[in-house]
């Protein structure tokens, strides 16, 4: 098990009702961990809609998660 931070901005936080939340998991990817954040919260925006970083830097979905992680779902900003 891993203790990961994720942080939710937009429509993730929304749903979430969360800014940041820190979570343990045994996720081994971004993407599994979204998965399980997903069934959590109820996400309804699916990954091929989001970016994901860890530890401010843009990565790959199945870029491994380490303990300490920040991770950031990245969902798409609607504009004026």
């Amino acid at each position: 098990m891993k203790t990961i931070t994720v942080e939710y901005y937009a429509q993730l936080r929304e749903q979430s009702g969360l800014s940041r939340e820190t979570v343990s998991t045994a996720a081994a990817s971004a993407g599994g961990l979204y998965e399980d954040l997903r069934l959590r919260h109820g996400f309804t925006l699916p990954p091929s809609m989001l970016k994901v970083a860890v530890n401010a830097a843009f990565v790959d979905w199945h870029s491994p998660l380490a303990d300490g992680d920040v991770v950031v779902f990245v969902p798409p900003v609607a504009g004026g």
